[in-house]
């Protein structure tokens, strides 16, 4: 496969990796799949990232990610402990 398409196959990957962030935050159904909204959202993250805030603001996301991550992934955990019958 060409260069170009391997990094075309990767860029995809990574903005569907994102759009299912978007959803999976349920933005989607929250804004009534409202494109502008999610769009000046997104915005109003960025320019917090630029102020005075960024920092403190990107600690504070970061944490609330890595918990929401670490309590989907219990959920799982439980739920195939549960199918194996565990």
């Amino acid at each position: 496969m060409r260069t170009w398409q391997v990094e075309r196959r990767q860029r995809t990957r990574h903005l569907i990796e994102l759009g299912g962030l978007v959803f999976k935050a349920g933005i989607v159904e929250l804004t009534n799949d409202d494109r502008a909204t999610v769009y000046g959202a997104l915005l109003w993250i960025a320019e917090k990232l630029q102020s005075h805030e960024g920092e403190n603001a990107r600690h504070l996301w970061a944490a609330k990610g890595k918990q929401a991550f670490d309590a989907e992934r219990h959920e799982e955990q439980k739920g195939s402990e549960r199918r194996d019958g565990g």
